[in-house]
């Protein structure tokens, strides 16, 4: 049974970003490219009103309709990697909600978080792509947030709505608070499922988690 949150966590939204597919590199087309939106934006079922994917075999749909990377990880990254212009503002890793306040320790598969008027559920992790190494102009990045768990989440969206930049994300509502993104991304992406192989045999029956990481967890428990 969901349980509705008396004393509900707070994210700061510091920014809402859209982009359109460009090329990072030759031959590498993506929408990591993403833009700060003044103003109200509008969040529908497939996510923000002007944003794009370059390939949406693999990005965007239902599950993947609004990726979050909490700001609070880009001091880990300076610190990794020096520092680099696309850090100096939010959009580093291609977010569409640039938020503070928690990361994948904190927020759980199937949190729910009212912003604006719109309501999203967490779904899943993001596991990273090579296009990250494209993105920053080095050979580590995709190493780097892989073995970190540093890559933030998506969300999928219950009720469509506008927010903007400035207003707080506030969990309404958490049901599954043993399943931190941070250990489903560990056990599906991170290598973990070897040494909890009943920890992924429970994760591949919530039918919260995205159709594409459910299918992940059934081959892992295999």
């Amino acid at each position: 049974m969901a349980r509705v949150m008396t004393t509900p966590l707070m994210l700061r939204l510091d920014a809402l970003l859209t982009g359109r597919p460009a090329l990072l590199a030759p031959g590498v087309l993506s929408a990591m490219g993403k833009s700060p939106v003044a103003g109200p934006v509008r969040i529908g079922w497939l996510g923000l009103e002007g944003d794009a994917q370059a390939d949406p075999l693999h990005h965007g749909g239902h599950d993947k309709a609004v990726h979050l990377v909490p700001q609070d990880h880009y001091p880990w990254w300076r610190a990794a990697i020096g520092d680099h212009a696309l850090l100096d503002a939010p959009g580093a890793f291609g977010e569409n909600l640039a938020t503070r306040g928690a990361s994948e320790r904190d927020i759980c598969l199937g949190d729910r978080f009212a912003l604006g008027t719109a309501l999203l559920e967490v779904s899943h992790g993001r596991q990273p792509c090579f296009k990250l190494n494209a993105r920053f102009g080095r050979k580590d990045v995709l190493a780097r947030a892989t073995q970190s768990g540093r890559c933030g989440l998506y969300l999928r969206v219950i009720r469509e709505g506008e927010a903007q930049a400035g207003q707080t994300m506030a969990l309404v509502e958490r049901s599954l608070p043993d399943w931190p993104i941070q250990r489903v991304f560990e056990l599906l992406v991170g290598g973990r499922h070897r040494h909890d192989p009943a920890g992924v045999a429970a994760l591949a029956r919530l039918p919260v988690l995205a159709e594409a990481w459910r299918g992940r967890a059934e081959k892992l428990a295999r």
